[in-house]
């Protein structure tokens, strides 16, 4: 098998912001290294929707990218979401990511318009042919509204810039019948369905509990690629409460909360997000300390 294009790990990284809710490229950077350098990571996707993409600039975006490849160097890929609803736009922010140093773009399912499948199929090609990067879809139905068709993605997968799925369709027979059919490199994009996609034939994550869980997950996705699945269950089942308790409300929140208790706060969130509630804190604390990951403060890499 060939290596998977950004590796096995990665994480769909928060966008730090300072106490005005401007951006911290300091904080993103400390950030990035700890994920890289502390926690195992082959990579970090930035400008996606747990990085608040929908609400920072385009300025914003790429700047996040250039500060992100300046921490981590060639220690790790870093790949940046470029997905809007619309295709010029989503070209001005692929140029714009791969002239500030991405090794790779995410582009999700156009939402809100609900294209045809034709118009997916337009649409992601437009992008592939206009960039030299790989480019990973980005297929989450629920949240786009359109769900990436199997025979869709069975076409787009014969452009050779068309490398890599991140899937949170959460159907796993079609996931494995386009995985038997062709060479792209899927990533779960729902923590908890990490295990079973590996045993259909993923390759990795993109991950958000990953903010806390990063080398625990590298053993999960080492022990169930190298025949040990015994110990990728124990692994799972350990990080079941982290996996599903950072989604009890949109993941930036969340992660957000959760650095905080760890004493690694990056600033609140943009509206129309609002911070988590003290309840909300509470259970994540919980969720934390029952996958075994202390909320006690942790120290970041320098």
């Amino acid at each position: 098998m060939a290596p998977p294009p950004f590796g096995r790990l990665l994480t769909a990284m928060v966008t730090p912001f300072d106490a005005d809710g401007a951006l911290d490229l300091d904080a993103a950077a400390t950030l990035a290294t700890t994920l890289v350098d502390r926690d195992a990571h082959d990579g970090i996707v930035v400008n996606g929707t747990g990085g608040e993409a929908p609400t920072t600039s385009d300025r914003e975006k790429a700047d996040v990218v250039r500060a992100v490849v300046d921490a981590v160097g060639d220690r790790a890929h870093v790949v940046a979401g470029v997905g809007t609803n619309d295709t010029a736009h989503t070209l001005e922010l692929a140029a714009a990511a791969e002239k500030a140093g991405a090794a790779g773009l995410l582009a999700v399912t156009p939402y809100y318009s609900r294209p045809p499948q034709s118009g997916l199929l337009a649409h992601f090609r437009t992008l592939a042919d206009a960039t030299g990067l790989p480019v990973m879809l980005y297929d989450i139905p629920h949240r786009a509204g359109t769900a990436i068709a199997s025979e869709t993605l069975l076409r787009l997968a014969e452009h050779p810039r068309v490398v890599a799925v991140k899937d949170a369709k959460s159907d796993l027979v079609a996931s494995a019948a386009v995985m038997a059919a062709t060479d792209l490199a899927y990533y779960s994009g729902d923590d908890a369905l990490t295990l079973p996609l590996l045993s259909v034939g993923a390759v990795g994550v993109v991950g958000t509990s990953t903010h806390f869980c990063g080398p625990e997950v590298r053993a999960l996705i080492d022990a169930a690629m190298s025949g040990d699945p015994a110990e990728a269950l124990r692994l799972h089942r350990r990080l079941l409460p982290i996996f599903t308790g950072i989604f009890a409300t949109q993941g930036a929140i969340l992660v957000k909360a959760g650095l905080e208790l760890q004493g690694r706060g990056v600033g609140g969130v943009r509206l129309p997000l609002v911070p988590a509630t003290p309840e909300q804190r509470v259970a994540l604390g919980e969720a934390l300390d029952a996958a075994g990951l202390a909320s006690a403060p942790a120290p970041a890499a320098v």
